[in-house]
């Protein structure tokens, strides 16, 4: 059975049959559905990316903000729900942000806690299970926040810094922030699963 025919009945048959509509709607389909997952993949990196570029780029405004108070400040991570939330704080009294001196008010909070997952869905500071760590390392665990037990990452007012390694991930992506001690700077990486190894971005 024919459908509706387009354009004038003497210059041949241009209507499309029940079998040919079922057909296109079908590949129109197929096509939907392989290209959710690679958007999705895509959604995922570029979030998870951007979140790795804004806690590098926290980590370089305290470090600024140390040189311009002529004082050490820090961010500090508190573990909250299986992830963590962080604030910059100044140091007080000379000696250091501190845990203790936190709690007594000595060292103040520069401003509000923040967690990656309000700024960035499905975001959060976790190192995916069996992918090694920055180092090469298999085995060290899931926790995304390795800068000493204190969780407080310094910075100097001379531009030095605490070392250490912020672990972000998406859904499927997994990215990390190097911080390095002796210059205060930042590095982001990238893993890559195919090839196990961690890259520059």
């Amino acid at each position: 059975m024919r459908l509706a025919k387009f354009g004038n009945a003497g210059r041949g048959d241009c209507g499309a049959t029940l079998l040919e509509i079922l057909f296109a709607v079908a590949v129109a389909a197929t096509a939907v559905a392989i290209s959710v997952p690679v958007m999705g993949n895509t959604i995922d990196d570029v979030r998870t990316g951007l979140a790795a570029r804004y806690v590098a780029g926290r980590v370089s405004s305290a470090r600024m903000d140390a040189v311009r108070r002529s004082t050490m400040t820090a961010l500090r991570f508190e573990s909250t729900s299986g992830d963590y939330m962080f604030a910059g704080y100044a140091d007080g009294n000379g000696n250091g942000v501190r845990s203790q001196e936190i709690r007594l008010g000595v060292d103040p909070v520069l401003g509000p806690f923040e967690r990656l997952c309000d700024r960035f869905p499905d975001v959060r500071f976790e190192l995916m299970p069996g992918v090694p760590d920055a180092d090469g390392q298999a085995g060290t665990g899931t926790d995304g926040v390795r800068i000493g037990t204190a969780r407080i990452l310094s910075m100097s007012s001379d531009g030095t810094a605490t070392s250490g390694t912020l672990y972000i991930r998406g859904r499927r992506q997994q990215y990390a922030v190097r911080v390095l001690g002796v210059t205060g700077r930042t590095r982001v990486l990238q893993y890559l699963p195919g090839d196990r190894s961690w890259i520059g971005r």
